[in-house]
């Protein structure tokens, strides 16, 4: 199976420190990481996340504080590893009041766990553009498995010398598993909140020299 190379892929498979992306804090650190004016980067990293409100629409929001890093290995994508830590208090879906409830107890309980972390554990190559990592996810102290699939969407060099990587990848987990129950019950039958919640990541990962 080939996999995708970068434009330096043999210096960085022959000195796997020199393959080393990193996903600095927030998007507008990771767009001026060059020290290129903010917007330069039209695919900065982020953490979305979409659950069922009143069991009909689906809320959308992102986390906008995280910091990560990534070492890719072109050659053999097994040995690939990563880590990411999402602050919950940047929690943001649009309207500052759901985004109050959202930080408290009944949900992420921000005050007293400021931290999502995702570590990988396993990266599998399923095709020239296709990976599953496995990983341990941990929200409010409790973690599990869970299995993501990446696309590889290509890489650049930008502009301002950085070679960039683009990934993008989804998978839909259960928030009562790590803790999140807090519903209400609605007057018409049902509930308020769905339990499955869809993370996606789509990342522009910054190689580091």
């Amino acid at each position: 199976m080939t996999s995708p190379r970068f434009p330096d892929e043999k210096a960085a498979t022959e000195a796997p420190d020199q393959a080393l992306a990193e996903l600095p804090s927030t998007p507008s650190v990771l767009r001026d990481a060059s020290g290129a004016p903010p917007g330069a980067d039209p695919r900065p990293l982020r953490r979305k996340g979409r659950r069922d409100r009143a069991m009909v629409t689906k809320v959308r929001g992102s986390f906008h504080q995280f910091e990560g890093t990534a070492h890719l290995d072109g050659a053999d994508p097994a040995q690939a590893t990563g880590q990411v830590v999402i602050k919950t208090e940047s929690i943001d879906t649009g309207v500052e009041q759901r985004d109050q409830h959202l930080r408290t107890n009944d949900f992420l309980d921000a005050p007293q766990f400021p931290d999502i972390t995702f570590r990988t554990t396993a990266v599998e190559s399923k095709s020239d553009t296709d990976y599953r990592v496995t990983g341990e996810l941990t929200i409010k102290e409790t973690t599990k498995p869970v299995t993501i699939d990446f696309e590889y969407t290509g890489n650049a060099v930008d502009p301002y010398g950085n070679l960039r990587v683009g990934l993008e990848g989804s998978v839909t987990i259960s928030r009562k598993e790590f803790g999140i129950t807090w519903n209400a019950a609605l007057e018409g039958g049902g509930v308020l909140v769905g339990d499955k919640i869809v993370l996606e990541f789509d990342i522009s990962a910054i190689k580091q020299s």
